[in-house]
């Protein structure tokens, strides 16, 4: 997950997921239907849930316009839709989007793929969730974990093959939670206890964290394959390299995580009104301010970018840069189960045993993710999501992602949270940011390659350090069972 809740209460939801009930929609937005509000809505469609069963009733049943509406949830507020909810969703939208770009740039990179990948996995998951989704808050994408686990299941001196090994991956990943959504398996994430979470984002918040210092040095450090071994590789290997630090990088780096930080405290202040009204000036100078401090990442790449832009016209280079990204949308394609490249042939069981444990690992980090997140925003703006439902949208989304070279997405805690703030209103939001991805693709690809590796690393870096969940530790240590 990109961060955490104080505490972790979106984990000790989990236990609960069971038990929602499907979203319903009012006048201000989604509301959570109660027990008794479903139980009228099941004798309303004649669906009494303790008569015998036949062939008919599952049929009427599976075919009624309550069934349609559960599993396609669009049908449920898009009727509904107005101008209230569309001026929410477009800002919603937009700040969301501003925010995906520069952190699926990043997260590609944790994950060992070109830049592209990050945006290719960015944009499917927005279109696919706004028609089977049934939080309004959440968004699918790349994300930390997500990303560090591709880029351990994906290994390969080739490019070209750890793009296809993922890609297969998220087919996989997708067909995985698509039956169990199918299956009702949701239930299976609450065996998954608070430490055990705890300890794995936190190890993970290190390994992805420490992993981009050697960016913000500006050294390169040789990948290691051993999977095992690969961390404390990268520590022994990134120490050797400090006297070959790069002292612009290093000052870029640290420049961009102090104004990234600064960002975030700023979007969080509290204006206190104590004479009354504020002035229409003050008003639209905070909003701005707010919107500038919410899309702190793609501000500061931006400005980096163009700052690097602007010293290549002068042949002056003093930064290390991500160089050449692949300009254009994603061709159409079916993802490959056999690769080659000059003498070398992999195989689609090469494939699969490259894959191994990843194939069952990642689909439930996936799913664990996704349920977690939107468990709690349901909790907090108060309305209810389908577990299964859920399920059967995050599969859907990686297995339409795999045609289009995506790999592996999950819900976004921190963009998530965005869009919360934003106001969102429906899952439409996720339109806009999908457009503007796609217009990110098309029309900017050529410019990212101006994108110094020093601002990316500050981008992952500041996006991880909320996940190390030190506060819990000695809750853990002190819970006696």
């Amino acid at each position: 997950m990109d961060t955490k809740t104080n505490g972790g209460p979106q984990y000790q939801s989990l236990t609960k997921l069971s038990k929602l009930a499907p979203l319903e929609m009012h006048d201000d937005g989604f509301k959570a239907l109660s027990d008794e509000d479903e139980y009228e809505a099941d004798i309303e469609e004649g669906a009494v849930i303790r008569q015998p069963c036949s062939c008919g009733i599952c049929m009427k049943k599976c075919c009624s316009v309550k069934t349609a509406k559960r599993r396609l949830p669009i049908l449920q507020w898009l009727p509904r839709y107005n101008l209230h909810w569309a001026h929410g969703d477009i800002i919603a939208g937009l700040t969301v989007g501003l925010t995906v770009i520069p952190q699926g740039l990043a997260y590609a990179s944790v994950a060992n793929l070109p830049l592209e990948y990050g945006l290719y996995s960015a944009f499917v998951g927005c279109f696919v969730y706004c028609f089977l989704g049934t939080s309004k808050d959440i968004t699918l994408g790349p994300t930390a974990i997500m990303s560090l686990m591709v880029g351990q299941y994906c290994y390969s001196e080739s490019a070209d093959f750890r793009g296809a090994y993922a890609i297969v991956l998220s087919l996989m990943c997708g067909c995985t939670q698509l039956l169990m959504g199918m299956l009702n398996l949701g239930f299976i994430v609450n065996f998954l206890s608070l430490p055990v979470v705890s300890g794995f984002t936190s190890a993970a918040a290190i390994i992805i964290g420490f992993g981009q210092v050697k960016k913000v040095l500006g050294v390169s450090v040789e990948k290691h394959e051993t999977h095992v071994a690969a961390f404390v590789y990268d520590i022994i290997a990134t120490c050797k390299s400090i006297p070959q630090t790069r002292y612009q990088d290093v000052l870029l780096g640290v420049a961009c995580i102090v104004v990234i930080v600064l960002f975030k405290h700023l979007k969080d202040i509290n204006w206190n009104d104590d004479d009354g009204e504020p002035h229409i000036m003050h008003v639209i100078a905070r909003k701005i301010l707010w919107v500038t401090a919410t899309a702190r990442n793609a501000v500061i790449v931006l400005v980096c970018g163009v700052f690097a832009y602007t010293l290549s016209t002068f042949d002056v280079l003093p930064f290390t840069l991500t160089g050449k990204v692949t300009p254009g949308l994603p061709a159409l394609e079916l993802p490959q189960f056999s690769l080659s490249n000059g003498n070398v042939t992999v195989s689609a069981a090469e494939m699969f045993t490259q894959l191994g444990s990843g194939l069952a690992v990642i689909p439930l980090i996936g799913i664990l993710e996704n349920m977690a997140i939107a468990s709690a925003f349901a909790r907090k703006n108060q309305y209810r999501i389908d577990p299964t439902q859920e399920l059967v949208a995050l599969g859907v989304a990686n297995i339409v992602g795999s045609f289009f070279s995506a790999y592996p997405v999950t819900g976004s805690f921190s963009r998530t949270a965005v869009n919360s703030q934003s106001g969102v209103k429906t899952p439409a939001g996720g339109i806009l940011t999908g457009v503007l991805v796609l217009l990110a693709l098309s029309l900017l690809s050529t410019t990212f390659r101006y994108i110094p590796q020093a601002t990316l690393a500050a981008v992952i870096i500041t996006a991880v350090a909320s996940m190390f969940e030190y506060h819990i530790v000695a809750h853990i240590w002190h819970t006696k069972r």
